[in-house]
């Protein structure tokens, strides 16, 4: 579902791609999630820094973080759902929205 954090595995990987087993938010839409074999992720990362259009997004009893994290909208991948391995919580619909304004400004770029 839109807006779920997961737990993921997205090795392999090829050169600057997200590696590892990360929380990743599923930010495909309602249909493409119910009917396809994938799914669209945003990868988090904990090394937050300061960059144009990658919300920080802190731990709350929604998200179930363990530390403050960082979308990453230009990692943005489509994967298996194989991959997905624990769902872990969900973002506000706010975070969801500066995620999807941070993928505008880099498709912009």
């Amino acid at each position: 579902m839109q807006k779920e954090i997961w737990m993921a595995d997205l090795n392999p990987v090829i050169g600057s791609e997200q590696n590892g087993v990360r929380p990743v938010i599923v930010i495909s839409g309602s249909s493409m999630n119910l009917y396809y074999s994938v799914v669209m992720i945003c990868p988090l990362t904990s090394k937050v820094k300061t960059l144009k259009g990658c919300p920080a997004i802190k731990p709350n009893r929604l998200n179930n973080l363990k530390t403050e994290s960082q979308a990453i909208p230009f990692q943005i991948r489509t994967i298996s759902k194989t991959r997905l391995i624990k769902r872990m919580g969900l973002v506000s619909d706010h975070e969801l929205d500066s995620i999807k304004n941070g993928l505008e400004i880099y498709l912009n770029y």
